[in-house]
């Protein structure tokens, strides 16, 4: 039996200001100013839901909560829905990726 495909990456546009956390920056020494400083998630809920509990401090996450602008979704479309240990494995090396290209990205 396939396993049930409702669980989703998304990727969350951040302000900028989230450059002045000393967390954030220590994570991203890589960072290139030119590319956008992101979060990255997975869930079980649309996306857009989830960003909407994310900033309304449900289950947020603080960067998220403070800083969170819009869903980016040109960065995970192609890879929704998936099952919950696809999304495991997603929310990380999409992470990683966006990393790499030099975008700010915090991940938990």
């Amino acid at each position: 039996m396939k396993p049930r495909e409702h669980h989703y990456v998304y990727v969350i546009e951040l302000s900028r200001d989230v450059l002045y956390e000393p967390k954030f920056r220590k994570a991203n020494p890589d960072y290139q100013p030119d590319r956008p400083c992101v979060y990255v998630g997975m869930t079980g809920l649309d996306p857009d839901l989830r960003f909407d509990r994310h900033k309304a401090g449900i289950q947020a996450n603080r960067f998220v909560h403070d800083y969170g602008l819009q869903l980016l979704p040109a960065l995970y479309e192609e890879h929704n829905p998936m099952p919950y240990e696809d999304a495991r494995y997603m929310e990380v090396d999409l992470a990683i990726r966006l990393r790499e290209a030099g975008y700010g990205v915090w991940q938990a």
